[in-house]
């Protein structure tokens, strides 16, 4: 009988077809920058989590890589004899195999006993976790470890880092004792329904669908989507459509918007229909000039960059927190003049309060500030007011006088390139075709620039590619907020400024 690791059998409930290929066609399989960092992510976590349930130090470290399974196991098995934690304790048994993230001694009765922890990096318990903690119980408990309670622990969101490495208080425990125990049975027919699946000497014929990115993108959809027939206009353009309905359309044989009835359609949704298959612009070009006409120069066009940490490295900061460390400010004068200024910082250190400090600076006191995709920034700003009181009037005044133009652009603007998306990526090119994010160097969108500044502040970086990334930063964002002033210029119907 082969042994299936968890993660194999976490496939298996995922699709059976990923299975049979992780097993016989794992060459096959490409994974995303997505999962390769959410793989990263993992692994940092991991490392904190050691740090948490050992505080002394005297914990033990299962290294399969180094050591390979067999002794794995066998000094897994080993250190169960001893009351210490270990971490990556290896169990094979039932026709499983698992690593367990903590196992922590307990006294029951006399007895040495032990409490296993699954660490998480989300923020919650997903369904998906369930399943895992399933697994992990079922075979440490077939491999005659003496169980007692098992937890899934995730990142708390709400946590404030208080400096100093000092990471108690970071993962939030729930004990699915009862459950995970409980499904002993279903486990042992996943195991069963995988032994089948991986025996058949081709793979199951199952398609593309929903479940090829649920719990996770599917590594090998791009195999899978290989001879699937590529419709000229997708029903996933529709905007805001339903994923039910994208659902019931694809098993009625329906994935093109030719073949989308109207009467399923907003009239938003419908636009995107008529003009994506007519090949034609729409423009009310006198509706957008009416929304904009209120907004008086000066204007200002801004744009933010930030980086989220599910381990904060900040004091006072959160898991997970959107951290700004860059903005872009383009400045309309009154007299068509048009200035830029901009805010980085690449040091290291917390870039919250000089970023809050330098956006009062060159914000103004009057004058609308244009925003694309208004929540964000005007989250952002709020946040900064609350951590940095003194400069909390100064800042919620900003907010006071962003105008989005987001809404603008949908409600009166469709190219047929931005393909239902109006993400200014898209929007950018087909209103200012000259202008193109994917000509700029190194850095051209937000997730590259994300990368960009972790490698920025990163030590061992040197002072050369430093320069280079901070170069590469700068003129991404601007190009952000550059933009918007072209965007608003269109909308405007302000030709008569060359800008």
């Amino acid at each position: 009988m082969r042994p299936f690791s968890k993660s194999k059998l976490l496939a298996l409930r995922q699709c059976p077809k990923r299975l049979w290929l992780e097993v016989h066609r794992p060459d096959l399989r490409e994974d995303s920058a997505g999962t390769e960092a959410r793989f990263q992510v993992g692994f940092q976590v991991g490392d904190i989590a050691r740090q948490i349930y050992d505080a002394r130090g005297d914990g033990a470290l299962i290294d399969v890589g180094s050591e390979g399974f067999e002794r794995a196991f066998s000094r897994s098995a080993e250190l169960l004899e001893t009351a210490q934690p270990i971490f990556e304790a290896g169990f094979s048994a039932g026709g499983a195999l698992a690593f367990a993230d903590v196992m922590l001694p307990e006294k029951r009765n006399g007895q040495l006993a032990w409490r296993m922890v699954e660490v998480k990096s989300s923020t919650s318990v997903k369904d998906y976790h369930r399943d895992d903690v399933a697994v992990q119980a079922y075979v440490a408990k077939s491999a005659g470890v003496p169980l007692q309670a098992i937890s899934l622990a995730h990142i708390d969101s709400s946590w404030v880092y208080p400096g100093n490495s000092d990471y108690q208080g970071l993962l939030k425990e729930n004990d699915l004792t009862t459950e995970a125990f409980a499904r002993r049975e279903e486990v042992e027919s996943w195991i069963a329904q995988a032994q089948n699946i991986v025996a058949e000497s081709t793979e199951p014929a199952i398609a593309i669908g929903a479940h090829c990115d649920s719990p996770f993108e599917c590594g090998f959809f791009g195999y899978c989507s290989r001879d699937e027939p590529k419709p000229e206009f997708p029903v996933y353009w529709l905007p805001r459509f339903a994923s039910a309905k994208v659902r019931e359309l694809a098993a009625e044989g329906v994935d093109d918007l030719r073949h989308v009835p109207d009467d399923l359609l907003n009239s938003k949704q419908q636009r995107v229909k008529e003009h994506s298959l007519a090949g034609t612009v729409y423009f009310d070009a006198e509706g957008a000039s009416a929304d904009l006409s209120p907004y008086q120069l000066p204007a200002y066009f801004l744009d933010f960059e930030t980086i989220q940490f599910p381990v904060p490295i900040w004091k006072g900061t959160r898991p997970y927190q959107q951290i700004t460390f860059q903005f872009s400010l383009h400045v309309l004068s009154a007299e068509g003049e048009l200035e830029h200024s901009d805010f980085l910082d690449l040091s290291g250190n917390d870039p919250s309060e000089a970023f809050a400090l330098a956006l009062v600076n060159v914000c103004g006191q009057h004058g609308p500030v244009f925003v694309y995709n208004a929540g964000f920034e005007k989250a952002r700003i709020r946040e900064l007011a609350e951590r940095y009181p003194e400069l909390s009037e100064s800042l919620l005044a900003i907010n006071e006088r962003v105008v989005d133009l987001l809404p603008v652009a949908r409600e009166r603007y469709y190219h047929p390139s931005q393909q239902g998306s109006w993400s200014i990526k898209k929007v950018l090119p087909a209103v200012v075709p000259e202008l193109r994010y994917d000509a700029l160097d190194g850095v051209q969108d937000g997730g590259m620039a994300m990368e960009a500044f972790l490698e920025g502040i990163h030590p061992d970086t040197t002072v050369e590619r430093k320069s280079e990334i901070q170069q590469q930063l700068l003129a991404y964002c601007q190009l952000d907020t550059y933009a918007m002033v072209r965007l608003w210029q269109v909308f405007a119907g302000r030709n008569d400024l060359r800008l």
